[in-house]
């Protein structure tokens, strides 16, 4: 419920760039790090999503947005929009809006957590975020109408 609106399935993939102090998932940081995503993970991922009360997928790491992460993301938002186009998906990464917003994977995201985790900028309760100079996104509006929507 800490990782998006609702109850909600959580893939923490590996591969970050940013090292951010005291980042909350360090072990995360190597690419080669945590299990194979392979087609039994995809299929645990769809299979609880299938239930009605789950909300939707929150993909956070590590960053998904990592390089060598972006293909297959996008690859499983695409899949899960178009099975569960009802369901939401949340995607926490470090790198900021400006530089993402035209990747094809935000074309299936919901709610973006952009920005660096910083320290001195942590709140414990800010909702959704780790730091305060982190922005909650509303996607579909900020692409829609080309400037930054939050998401309330």
């Amino acid at each position: 419920m800490l990782n998006g609106d609702g109850l909600r399935v959580v893939l923490w993939v590996a591969g970050c760039n940013h090292n951010c102090f005291n980042c909350q998932n360090p072990e995360t940081h190597s690419p080669i790090s945590g299990i194979e995503f392979d087609s039994e993970a995809i299929k645990e991922i769809f299979e609880e999503l299938d239930k009605d009360y789950i909300q939707g997928l929150t993909l956070s790491g590590g960053d998904p947005l990592y390089p060598d992460n972006r293909a297959t993301m996008c690859k499983l938002c695409r899949e899960i929009k178009n099975k569960y186009p009802k369901k939401d998906i949340w995607l926490y990464t470090g790198y900021k809006w400006e530089d993402i917003k035209d990747l094809e994977i935000m074309q299936f995201v919901d709610a973006l957590v952009d920005g660096e985790f910083i320290q001195n900028l942590a709140d414990e309760n800010y909702k959704w975020a780790g730091s305060t100079n982190q922005r909650v996104i509303d996607v579909k509006k900020s692409l829609k109408l080309d400037k930054i929507i939050l998401h309330e």
